[in-house]
């Protein structure tokens, strides 16, 4: 498949999922439970997305997507988002997590300067940390409405038992894995493919 046909195909997957997602979002009674303690100095660092409920904003990525987390001057979360286009070139965007719940840590409100939606500072809660691994190898993120979800990870590469683990989480989240594409990372997955087949 060439990338102009799986970069549509991907299009059009994110507006089923994302609608799909609306709608159990709309259903559920609470917003899935952040982990009991997230400890920010641990969660600092650079993380790899190995998969993802697609979204409008990251169809550009064709692999090797990566988050990376500092603290800023002011004490919140200083956040650049990269990966690698379609075309090879380089797509990033900087911004900024605030912490929403200092009782857990785990709940944060992202944003993104000049992204419509997303360019509020200090707004409501749209990162919640659901599962980590227990040495922060992975983590699983989503947001109150289930729309969105990132696993994300140290190493470019999970084994069968860490990807057990997060599937077990996603569905505690109340999620569905195959709404999770993997995402082509070097030195991991190649293929973009439900993370149920995985």
């Amino acid at each position: 498949m060439d990338s102009r046909r799986t970069a549509r195909w991907c299009v059009r997957l994110a507006s089923v999922l994302v609608a799909t997602g609306a709608a159990v979002g709309a259903a559920a009674a609470e917003s899935p439970a952040p982990v009991p303690s997230l400890e920010v100095d641990r969660y600092l660092g650079q993380w790899r997305q190995l998969a993802a409920i697609p979204q409008y904003f990251n169809l550009a990525c064709a692999r090797d997507t990566t988050a990376d987390y500092s603290l800023d001057p002011r004490g919140d979360i200083a956040v650049h988002n990269r990966c690698i286009t379609w075309t090879g070139s380089v797509n990033e965007i900087y911004g900024t997590a605030t912490i929403n719940d200092r009782t857990t840590n785990a709940q944060l409100h992202v944003s993104f300067p000049g992204v419509p939606t997303q360019d509020q500072p200090n707004g409501p809660t749209n990162y919640i940390v659901t599962a980590l691994g227990p040495d922060y190898s992975w983590a699983l993120v989503t947001d109150p409405t289930r729309t969105s979800g990132f696993v994300l990870a140290r190493d470019p590469a999970l084994d069968p038992q860490g990807w057990t683990n997060v599937r077990g989480a996603i569905v505690a989240a109340g999620q569905d894995p195959c709404t999770y594409l993997t995402s082509p990372t070097t030195g991991g997955l190649s293929a973009i493919q439900p993370l149920c087949a995985t």
